[in-house]
């Protein structure tokens, strides 16, 4: 059995996430050398725990943990009820503070509400693939993550609840909806986002997404990190600064830089050739993702490569607050797009010289460029 598990492994995305967490180990020592390492050694601990746990996952059969999944729906359930309750950290209600460490049960929940979510789609798949088409099975289905969604959303935390509601839509297109509800629900989504941008979402909210499509808007107060975060990418150029001498992070203008700017504090002290390398990485699992999902033994296994593939994908908000209470967010999704374009404008430069270059060397054009020449010295004969 070991033999056929070593053989079966995808040795692949095991080595795209220990070169991800060997990049973001150095990222999070030079970015806490200002307080003794003590992030970046609670980092390494929680490395070192995380490999028995995760050897112990392997040896499990997914189709045991999906049994016992109801089950564990349940605890999270309860769990998010209860955190509702404790003391807000950074303005959120969003964790447990268990004084050795913090746990955030939401995180934990996005594994779980997967693993359940594709468990409940197999039950109603048993008879027919199509009876995911069923108005009342398929409301049951948007329950189970419903309900993980409006608590989270209470706590405040609307990024990871939305990585909730994107991870459900995957699932389910994976699934076989109807295309049917798949435009419906498009036209709910255009019709209400406007509506809860100007008359739902409180002012919080509303200045986090202004400030996320226009930092520079507020640059001394909300756009200030974002800001801050651009300009230390653009210093790390190539190659970048070195590690523990980048000015914008050893300086004190990234905050929060060991989580939410921490691709800024990478981009400064190890440049364009690392950053780039890390969304090379995270494409590279992504596709591993969907090739797990397209060849899985059965219908349970393809459901939970396509929700963990989501969780790769999809970059979510955290709400911190600095210094001068000015809330800043997560700009890893605009700091990669901006990183591709970036990489596509090369592309189209190199492209069009390339174009350019095959023209002025193909046959056809040559043989045209001879032929004008040679009726241009017989005219001039004339």
């Amino acid at each position: 059995m070991k033999k056929r598990l070593l053989k079966n492994m995808d040795w692949g995305i095991l080595i795209c996430c220990i070169a991800l967490v060997l990049i973001g180990l150095v990222a999070l020592m030079s970015a806490t050398q200002d307080t003794e390492y003590e992030e970046f050694i609670k980092q390494i601990q929680w490395f070192l725990i995380s490999i028995p746990i995760l050897i112990i996952v392997i040896c499990i059969d997914y189709e045991l943990i999906a049994r016992i999944s109801p089950v564990l729906y349940i605890i999270f359930i309860a769990l998010l009820i209860g955190v509702l309750f404790t003391e807000p950290i950074n303005g959120a209600s969003s964790w447990f503070d268990l004084k050795v460490f913090q746990f955030q049960p939401a995180e934990f929940a996005k594994i779980i509400v997967i693993i359940f979510l594709a468990y409940a789609i197999t039950k109603v798949q048993e008879r027919r693939k199509d009876e995911i088409n069923n108005p009342l099975k398929l409301g049951l289905i948007l329950l189970i993550t419903l309900i993980p969604v409006a608590l989270i959303i209470k706590q405040p935390d609307y990024g990871t609840a939305c990585a909730f509601l994107v991870a459900t839509v995957f699932m389910i297109y994976a699934a076989g909806i109807k295309k049917r509800y798949i435009i419906s629900a498009l036209a709910i989504v255009v019709i209400i986002v406007p509506i809860a941008y100007f008359y739902i979402l409180p002012d919080h909210a509303k200045k986090r997404i202004d400030v996320y499509l226009n930092p520079e808007s507020d640059p001394r107060g909300s756009g200030y990190n974002i800001i801050q975060s651009k300009l230390a990418i653009g210093a790390g150029e190539l190659v970048g600064m070195g590690v523990l001498k980048g000015n914008q992070t050893q300086l004190g203008f990234l905050y929060p830089k060991t989580t939410d700017f921490i691709f800024s504090v990478i981009g400064e002290e190890m440049g364009f050739i690392v950053t780039s390398s890390i969304v090379l990485l995270y494409v590279t699992l992504i596709v591993k993702a969907i090739y797990i999902a397209k060849t899985a033994k059965d219908e349970l296994g393809s459901y939970i490569a396509v929700g963990i593939a989501r969780n790769i994908y999809v970059s979510h908000d955290g709400k911190h607050r600095n210094d001068n209470r000015t809330s800043s967010n997560n700009r890893s999704t605009t700091t990669v797009f901006k990183l591709w374009w970036k990489l596509n404008d090369n592309k189209l430069y190199i492209n069009r010289f390339i174009t350019k270059h095959k023209w002025k060397t193909s046959k056809s054009n040559i043989y045209r460029i001879i032929g004008e020449k040679y009726v241009l010295k017989q005219i001039k004969n004339r």
